[in-house]
């Protein structure tokens, strides 16, 4: 149930921060649903596909795409009457790469008790969907660029967390939230005091 409420709540964030992404776009309606949708379930599809599950996670359960239709009209219509707050974009994805990063770690450790691929799989759950949205919004994903405050790295961090917390026979219900925590201090913080991993410049003749 936990897993399944975090995963509900990680749609719901990617897709509002997907929406307003492609309304700082001006994309038509039809192009902010889009985006959306595919922030929302990208990171989980991929996950769903590499794991090998019997089904990808929205096509089992029809109720992740009405979370996301909901989440965007909401957006639509909150937008429309009032101006969304500067960073709320920067605050959803965040709340987003917890939610999903977490939630994207527990459905890993069905299948794999090896703490790398948990990991791994994990971040592809919280960061992969963002960086199809600011791919299709043609901006410099997140995840990759050497200008942007630790964003992967805090998935890592929160998720790694996570797992140390269940060795020290924490239950899954508080290691969770503390992963989920952990991630956005270490995203807030890094946006709140500009913390970047190096660039890499490698030398040239």
């Amino acid at each position: 149930m936990l897993i399944y409420i975090l995963s509900l709540i990680g749609v719901s964030v990617f897709a509002v921060s997907g929406a307003l992404a492609a309304g700082n776009k001006n994309y038509d309606w039809i192009g902010v649903f889009a985006i959306a949708f595919v922030t929302a379930v990208g990171g989980g599809t991929l996950r769903d596909l590499l794991l090998n599950r019997s089904a990808v996670f929205w096509v089992a359960d029809p109720n992740y795409l009405w979370t996301v239709l909901i989440s965007t009209v909401l957006i639509l219509i909150y937008a429309k009457y009032f101006q969304p707050p500067f960073n709320l974009l920067l605050s959803a994805d965040a709340f987003g790469l917890a939610l999903f990063s977490i939630s994207g770690a527990q459905i890993a450790e069905q299948y794999s008790s090896a703490g790398i691929v948990i990991v791994l799989m994990g971040v592809i759950t919280g960061a992969v969907g963002g960086v199809i949205r600011d791919v299709l919004t043609q901006e410099a994903p997140l995840v990759f660029s050497p200008k942007e405050n630790l964003y992967s790295s805090a998935a890592m961090i929160g998720i790694i967390c996570y797992l140390f917390s269940k060795t020290l026979g924490v239950g899954g219900t508080t290691a969770s939230l503390i992963g989920i925590a952990v991630i956005l201090l270490v995203r807030f913080s890094a946006i709140i005091w500009q913390i970047r991993l190096p660039a890499f410049n490698p030398r040239k003749s």
